[in-house]
């Protein structure tokens, strides 16, 4: 497990741990690997409510992904600057601290729910399931999900989206796939941004930030785009109708969609403390649409 974050135990999922919890002993009573696969079991679980909600209510949950500073707030305001008259969007915003981007995303006009995870480095499906309780998904479009700053955590868990965003910005360098590989190969789309910053940061190349990426086995698309000057931002704006166009579809079919959540990913959450060796975990793979939701 993270001993340092301490990201499997947050303040979703605690309940499950106190006196009276699903999970207050393993199966033993002491075997740390029996409860975070438990946790991560109850993770899985408690998505796949999230991901019938927003099917019941015919809303694309896309979860964008980063490290700090790469961009993520400032597309959704750019996005929702150029689509507001077009689709109904409101946003969860998770950080550790503070209701900053939260407030940033209001300021627009667009409904906002912050989720501070205090230490945890990650949002689960549980927060996002308590946050969904101050959100009217009524004629919603599409919720975003503005995952906390990390190329790591992010990846390992499904919080009920449909879709993965992963941006990489230009100021974090051009092997940012290679050395993230779990965050970049569960990306169902890449977004290379602050390309406005490339004629000054002439040391990034985005030609090897496309070929890390393919060196991955991944076939996700890669955009190129600035939200502070506009440039490239169609081609999001296009990926994202299409991808309402799609969601409805499945609606109306019966269907629903996963994203790929990397069961490698999921593995480095079972370790116990002090690197004790585990078992892997279960495979918790992703798949491209299922029948009736979850």
């Amino acid at each position: 497990m993270c001993d340092t974050c301490g990201c499997n135990i947050t303040s979703g999922n605690r309940h499950l741990l106190r006196p009276g919890g699903r999970l207050e002993r393993s199966g033993d009573g002491r075997a740390a690997v029996s409860v975070l696969q438990g946790l991560l079991s109850e993770n899985d679980h408690q998505a796949g409510h999230n991901r019938s909600h927003f099917d019941a209510h015919g809303v694309l949950a896309v979860n964008l992904m980063s490290s700090p500073g790469a961009g993520k707030t400032r597309l959704l305001e750019a996005t929702i600057g150029a689509l507001g008259g077009e689709f109904a969007m409101a946003v969860v915003e998770g950080d550790l601290e503070t209701e900053n981007d939260a407030e940033r995303i209001r300021a627009h006009g667009v409904e906002a729910v912050q989720i501070a995870t205090g230490s945890a480095c990650h949002l689960d499906a549980h927060m996002v399931h308590d946050a969904l309780h101050r959100l009217d998904l009524t004629g919603l479009d599409i919720l975003f999900i503005e995952n906390v700053g990390n190329l790591v955590c992010p990846a390992s868990f499904d919080l009920g989206q449909h879709r993965n965003i992963t941006l990489l910005s230009v100021p974090e360098g051009d092997d940012k796939p290679a050395k993230y590989p779990v965050m970049f190969r569960a990306a169902d789309l890449v977004l290379l941004t602050k390309t406005d910053l490339l004629p000054y940061l002439t040391d990034f190349d985005p030609g090897r930030a496309e070929r890390c990426l393919r060196e991955l086995a991944s076939e996700s698309p890669l955009l190129a785009l600035s939200p502070a000057t506009g440039e490239g931002l169609d081609g999001w704006l296009a990926w994202l109708r299409d991808e309402v166009a799609a969601q409805r579809e499945r609606v109306a079919q019966g269907l629903s969609a996963r994203p790929d959540i990397q069961p490698e990913g999921a593995a480095l959450h079972l370790r116990e403390p002090r690197g004790s060796a585990l078992p892997a975990a279960p495979g918790r793979g992703g798949a491209a649409a299922t029948a009736g939701g979850d």
